[in-house]
């Protein structure tokens, strides 16, 4: 969730331990009921510690779910999605660095850089092949992901996606706006003081929230650094003339089974950008949810959650 506002495995040493955030499922062997809790775990990668959950059995078909910017982390986007689809798949949703309970990023983070530490995370967990499923700018990193590794992706979920276009709302101010360091820190101050402003910004991203997202939302703001991985990105991606990177010239010569999934009133990125990412891309579904916002994992988390799981299969 990208906000509108300053807008070697070490899991065995680690304690290991569940969120509150349990559903129940099936137990495929026996058929009896039990409850599903995403695990909290943390993977030392070569210049960050990164913290992932986990849910669902190893030797099942890997997930990896993919937070977007501003206030984002794994447990806010991916709170009803990550236990929904652990009847069938290993799931996994990392807190990229700078976000969550990871360490922090490098200086200017960028796509390639976060594509780069999904690569990483990959690998460490000997992840081979897997489906992502990306919101905002983790859409824009499952992009740069598969573009430079096709071979490793089995399928792309697109989630309100960055990386589709190169318009910014506000134009040449909104560059000027990403330079102003005190700004910046003051705004997100104030978003981490106050409850008021702290709903105000979330509310201002969605069309259906609810007290849950509002609270999950909250609990992010509290985080020491928050805004700061965020600001470093969009002090890299905005440019004068426009945001810096979109795939639209790569679309067309990406050969994996996509859905493209976008909210049909999302403030922040034009549905538009879907509908023409559906068309140049050469196996690829499109699903437009009516009434929705910047965030269809959260406000339609039913429908939503069924639809990626018959995609997935």
């Amino acid at each position: 969730m990208d906000s509108a506002a300053p807008d070697a495995a070490t899991t065995a040493d680690e304690p290991t331990t569940t969120t509150e955030h349990g559903t129940a499922s099936t137990d495929r062997a026996t058929g009896t009921a039990t409850e599903t809790r995403p695990r909290s775990r943390y993977l030392d990668l070569a210049h960050v510690r990164l913290h992932y959950l986990a849910a669902g059995e190893e030797t099942d078909p890997p997930v990896v779910l993919l937070h977007g910017g501003g206030l984002d982390e794994a447990r806010l986007s991916w709170r009803h999605l990550l236990p929904a689809l652990a009847d069938e798949h290993h799931v996994l949703a990392p807190d990229w660095p700078g976000y969550g309970s990871s360490g922090p990023a490098s200086r200017q983070p960028s796509l390639r850089y976060y594509a780069d530490v999904l690569a990483e995370f990959c690998d460490e967990l000997g992840l081979e092949r897997v489906s992502l499923v990306g919101i905002s700018m983790g859409g824009g990193i499952a992009l740069q992901f598969a573009t430079d590794h096709t071979d490793r992706v089995e399928r792309l979920v697109l989630v309100d996606s960055y990386g589709l276009g190169t318009s910014v709302p506000g134009g040449r101010l909104a560059y000027w706006f990403t330079r102003a360091e005190r700004l910046n820190r003051a705004l997100w101050w104030l978003f981490s003081h106050s409850d008021r402003l702290g709903r105000r910004s979330i509310r201002s991203m969605v069309v259906e929230g609810d007290d849950d997202l509002e609270a999950d939302a909250l609990a992010a703001l509290q985080r020491p650094d928050v805004g700061e991985a965020w600001h470093a990105f969009q002090r890299h991606e905005v440019t004068p003339t426009g945001l810096r990177t979109a795939f639209l010239d790569r679309l067309p010569d990406l050969d994996v089974p996509t859905l493209v999934v976008h909210g049909e009133r999302d403030p922040l990125v034009p549905v538009d950008w879907a509908i023409r990412a559906h068309a140049m891309l050469p196996d690829a579904e499109l699903f437009v949810l009516p009434g929705c916002g910047h965030m269809p994992p959260r406000e339609r988390p039913e429908s939503f959650a069924d639809r990626v799981r018959a995609f997935l299969g």
